[in-house]
């Protein structure tokens, strides 16, 4: 089985943040493949199914951005899953808008979520896909995360949600070499 977590905040007040855009690709690759069948366990909204003969688990954690090691870890354990059967996708303000970077590991880079998933797994090495939201240092970036997309912001942010559901099926169906060497190219 592989398990694509998407990263964000629950709660209507943090819907379509920068911060949320993890769950937004999720979603994205939930309705793209008619899945069915949400329910909320391991402190997640939870969807299974299969996509390119695969089984998989799409989570969104619900336990708020800083805490999602708890859901991710719960999952992995109860389902013996390998780091690198695990996909997380989260927003990443060093990478320009509408940008995506998918990597095998690495550091999480200053994002709470992703380094809360660190200490939860005792491992870094597990593949991650970046969604690019900017970085704008005149109001912060924690203001800047949790604020939404300007309509502008969203007609650039649209098609990389496709892109990033294309990424997550590519590593699904191709592995994560492939899904590097595709995504990982200029826009």
């Amino acid at each position: 089985m592989r398990l694509i977590v998407g990263l964000g905040n629950p709660g209507s007040e943090y819907a379509k943040t920068r911060h949320n855009v993890g769950f937004m690709v999720i979603d994205r690759v939930v309705r793209r493949h008619g899945l069915t069948g949400r329910r909320t366990k391991f402190h997640a909204e939870v969807t299974v199914g299969s996509i390119a003969a695969t089984s998989i688990m799409l989570i969104k954690p619900t336990t708020y951005m800083n805490r999602s090691g708890t859901s991710v870890s719960e999952v992995t354990r109860f389902y013996k899953i390998e780091p690198h059967d695990l996909l997380v996708v989260m927003d990443d303000t060093a990478l320009p808008l509408g940008r995506i970077r998918i990597r095998s590991e690495g550091g999480h880079g200053g994002h709470n979520g992703l380094g809360d998933i660190e200490r939860a797994l005792g491992t870094t090495v597990y593949p991650r896909l970046r969604v690019g939201v900017d970085r704008d240092d005149a109001i912060g970036q924690v203001d800047h995360v949790l604020g939404r997309f300007t309509a502008a912001e969203f007609e650039r942010i649209e098609p990389a949600l496709d892109n990033a559901c294309d990424a997550v099926e590519s590593w699904i169906s191709d592995g994560i070499g492939q899904a590097m060497n595709r995504y990982n190219t200029s826009p």
